[in-house]
């Protein structure tokens, strides 16, 4: 079949989100045809290139989501009307409908009622219907009509409170935002020959990337399959800037709208995780379409320090592998740590990452200057150099040159984070039978299962009393690391990721009406004589006869019967 994947920030680039994850899926189904659909984030990510394409991928057309030139389009009095009519729709749904929630006021479908659903679809449907028939949308959503359509609906009766406050810088940056996240209903992409030529998309994210394929689905009927392995709502609760109440409350209420609309309207939805799953499920996503889908990791790099016995070079280290930042709580860790040497003095913690960005680089010196208030170098004597007990260290080095050697490096593996997606660095930890000990955030419990020890997060004395625990048991700690080898080998290979994938597009498609008419001898239409496979290579099925036409019945092709004397009813007794 052909797949139209949908990607943004990520594959083909060769920086970004999920680069990694869509390229193994790409090259482990090789008998399905790819058609790439690229959304950048930025100018940098364009000027670094693409990734080697394996030859299933046909075509790859590419986008900005950073820029976007003046379209030069120039509506007529029809068009602004229109362009005002949506746009004020939408606008008055942002502004009208909030669910509240632990977070604060989250828009999302499941707690408001159908009609406001359906007037957001229906809103941003009519701006991707507008931009195909005008040739663009870039230049009427920066224009002051945009501006004022959304300072009315703050200003209408029943507007929430926090719009209702919003003044003019801040309807100025709703407006920004809501004009880049739908400069994906301007691309030219939505044709025959574009996105309406694929059977089945496949959005890689939500957001952005799952617009294109609601309009693929609205204007040519085509199925969508949505994956997140992160929920983009949550990464937007945390990831949002500081700004006016009003600004966080429409930014909150129109991704949360988005979200509802795309769970509402992809045929499956693969979470990543039971995490990512009970968010999908809190904005509106029906429990019938999803699938949990765990991502496919190599374990061959791994495969070789899994399979041997635990390093008797570093019976008493503790291994912490990651990007360093504040969401990681290294500060907790070095606390529990101090815990930790109170009981066994001998032990070392081994801190090995490299910073991520310049918050993650100003958090890592804070770190190292904790650590060396916390302990002191030890030194044997008056005259000798000491050796701290923690080491802060990177991959790559001489002594640790690759991510298999770091985790080997100690015998028991931590995680402190306070927030967490899918931890990779676990799942890593669990290839190379590690035990591990970790906090209790984002599916570090799914993850772990029952092979590792989970303690609250922010929690410096729980943290330290784990690992003691395990410390002091080298028997306990091989059982757990077997235990961890052998679940994370069963549920978080490439290999599964690409089988349940596989199966997912062939129930879409088994499931999915034939949107282009093969007519018969009689020119009417032949039903299901496209099936799924007719769009993979090689040979199915044995040569079959020529479609007989409706009008002409099976029956009504073989040779005709011969009418015989009619036979009495004595002689039919004989």
């Amino acid at each position: 079949m052909r797949i139209g994947l949908i990607t943004e920030g990520g594959y083909p680039y060769v920086s970004g989100d999920a680069g990694l994850w869509c390229d193994r899926l790409v090259r482990g189904l090789d008998r399905h045809e790819f058609d790439v659909y690229a959304l950048s984030r930025g100018e940098r990510q364009e000027d670094e290139g693409w990734v080697p394409l394996p030859p299933q991928v046909s075509r790859v057309r590419t986008a900005p989501l950073w820029t976007a030139e003046e379209d030069g389009v120039g509506y007529g009095r029809r068009a602004r009307r229109r362009f005002t009519e949506c746009y004020g729709d939408l606008a008055a749904v942002l502004c009208g409908t909030a669910a509240t929630g632990p977070a604060g006021p989250t828009g999302v479908a499941g707690d408001a009622s159908a009609v406001e659903a359906d007037r957001f679809a229906n809103a941003l449907y009519g701006l991707a219907e507008l931009a195909r028939d005008e040739g663009g949308l870039v230049g009427a959503l920066r224009s002051e009509t945009a501006v004022r359509a959304l300072e009315r609906a703050c200003r209408a009766p029943g507007a929430q409170r926090p719009a209702r406050e919003a003044r003019v810088p801040d309807l100025l940056a709703v407006a920004a935002h809501l004009e880049r996240a739908l400069r994906p209903l301007s691309l030219d992409w939505y044709d025959d020959a574009g996105l309406g030529a694929v059977d089945l998309c496949h959005a890689a994210s939500g957001g952005p990337a799952a617009l294109p394929g609601l309009l693929a689905r609205h204007f040519f009927g085509v199925p969508l399959l949505v994956t997140e392995y992160g929920v983009r709502l949550r990464a937007h609760y945390l990831t949002a800037p500081r700004t006016t109440p009003a600004v966080r409350a429409l930014l909150a209420a129109f991704h949360g709208r988005l979200a509802a609309e795309t769970y509402r309207r992809a045929a499956v939805v693969t979470p990543g995780n039971g995490h990512a799953r009970r968010w999908q499920e809190r904005c509106g996503a029906d429990r019938a379409k999803l699938r949990t889908v765990y991502p496919g990791m190599d374990a061959a790099p791994f495969a070789e320090v899994g399979e041997a016995q635990e390093s008797a070079a570093y019976p008493d280290a503790l291994v912490w592998v990651g990007r360093v930042g504040p969401a990681k709580d290294l500060v907790s860790l070095l606390h529990a740590f101090a815990e930790i040497r109170k009981a066994r003095p001998g032990t070392r913690l081994r801190i090995v990452g490299a910073p991520d960005g310049p918050e993650g680089a100003a958090y890592l010196a804070h770190c190292r200057t904790l650590a060396a208030r916390l302990f002191p170098d030890e030194a044997g004597g008056p005259h000798t150099v000491g050796r701290s007990p923690v080491s802060f260290e990177e991959i790559g080095g001489p002594e640790l040159p690759s991510a298999a050697d770091a985790y080997a490096a100690g015998a028991l593996v931590v995680l402190s984070s306070v927030v967490e997606g899918f931890p990779v660095g676990l799942v890593e930890a669990m290839f190379c039978g590690r035990a591990t000990v970790s906090t209790d955030v984002g599916a570090v419990v799914e993850v772990i299962g029952g092979t590792g020890l989970v303690v609250p997060p922010r929690d410096p004395r729980a943290l330290a009393q784990a690992c003691v625990s395990l410390l002091r048991d080298p028997a306990r700690r091989a059982r757990l690391g077997a235990a961890a080898r052998a679940r994370a080998l069963e549920l978080f290979t490439v290999e599964q990721n690409i089988a349940a994938f596989h199966g997912i597009y062939l129930e879409i498609l088994s499931r999915t009406p034939i949107r282009r008419a093969l007519l018969d001898a009689t020119g009417e239409p032949v039903p299901f004589a496209a099936p799924a496979e007719a769009h993979l290579p090689g040979r199915w099925t044995e040569p079959t006869n020529p479609l007989v036409p409706r009008s002409s019945p099976g029956w009504a092709m073989d040779p005709p019967v011969r009418p015989t004397d009619p036979v009495s009813a004595t002689e039919a007794i004989r």
